[in-house]
């Protein structure tokens, strides 16, 4: 999602997210992330001490998404 920003290294190819019928609207620079991680939740079967260090990993890289959208948006703001 957003378009002209350099995405996150590592890129989760259009059928891996179609195999894991990863939703439209998770299909951002950080999909490569969420792959590993929904695969633990299922195999866990969702248990909320499970699965931590993925789901840190996710969060981070859609925070470090957001700072730099943001940072986009006011630079385009200024200019």
């Amino acid at each position: 999602m957003g378009g002209d920003h350099d995405g996150m290294e590592g890129k989760a190819t259009e059928e891996e997210m179609v195999a894991a019928k990863m939703p439209m609207a998770f299909r951002d620079s950080c999909a490569h992330l969420l792959l590993p991680l929904n695969k633990c939740r299922r195999s866990t079967m969702y248990l909320p001490w499970q699965c931590s260090h993925e789901r840190h990993i996710y969060e981070k890289c859609q925070y470090l998404d957001f700072k730099e959208r943001k940072a986009m948006m006011k630079e385009s703001k200024e200019s």
